[in-house]
């Protein structure tokens, strides 16, 4: 029971990193490309449950690893982050395909609910906190970044710098999530409560607000439906199917 409660608050502070890092990347049109990011951990894991060592560092370093070749690939051959992000994400799940052991593939792809430990939940915690932290630090620089790399570049802000910032940092809100989204679904949180913010609003300070309940809030029904009702392995698929239906609403409410 404390696992699952540990789990759960730990849930929650990813959505409150999952609703701001999915602004940005709305804004800088990366949501597709974001989607693919969180495959790349496939391939770790998979290693890692054939070596018998711990499924998130492997994900982590594959992560990693491919977030740092997409922006080398990026820099250097000046493709489009979603074309960059495409050719890194062919290979890694072919890889992954390859190496995961197909009884624990689903565990893989969908998550699971297992057991953590007190320094897992903090290392975990640390994690989400640094990424909230950081957005605010640099959100006057992304800001501007969006609104126009000349401008920015002008004024100072390091670009290519700016854009492996942001990476990273979508990558370590994808790592966090893994736990209990999987690698298909740990980008769900951050996709769809910032495009379901995007239909109820034009304000910037609404638009983070509104991202941020929906992910709350998709968040803490998942887990209380999965607990109550479905009784799954893992509460990613409930969290995934609640955040469609509330942008299925928010559809709704912008015809009217």
């Amino acid at each position: 029971m404390r696992d699952q409660g540990l789990l759960f608050v730990l849930a929650l502070f990813f959505s409150l990193a999952a609703g701001l890092v999915g602004c940005i990347a709305l804004m800088r049109r990366m949501l597709l490309a974001g989607d693919v990011i969180s495959h790349l951990a496939l391939p770790g894991i998979g290693l890692a449950l054939a070596f018998k060592v711990n499924p998130l560092a492997g994900g982590a370093a594959t992560l990693f690893l491919g977030t740092f070749l997409v922006w080398q690939l990026q820099k250097k051959t000046g493709l489009a982050t979603e074309a960059a992000i495409g050719v890194i994400f062919a290979a890694a799940l072919a890889i992954g395909a390859a190496v995961t052991p197909r009884e624990e593939l689903a565990e893989s792809l969908f998550g699971q609910l297992e057991r953590i430990s007190p320094a897992g939940f903090l290392l975990g915690l640390a994690a989400v906190l640094f990424v909230i932290l950081s957005i605010f630090q640099l959100r006057d620089q992304l800001s501007l970044s969006i609104f126009s790399t000349d401008l920015a570049a002008a004024t100072g802000v390091k670009i290519a710098r700016l854009d492996l910032y942001f990476l990273l940092l979508f990558s370590l809100t994808v790592l966090v999530g893994l736990r209990f989204m999987g690698a298909l679904l740990a980008s769900a949180l951050i996709i769809m409560p910032s495009a379901t913010a995007r239909q109820l609003t034009n304000r910037l300070s609404h638009f983070f607000l509104l991202a941020v309940v929906a992910s709350l809030l998709s968040v803490a029904a998942g887990f209380l439906l999965n607990a109550l009702v479905f009784k799954f392995s893992t509460a990613g698929p409930t969290i995934a199917i609640l955040s469609a239906v509330l942008f299925s609403f928010s559809l709704l409410g912008r015809t009217r």
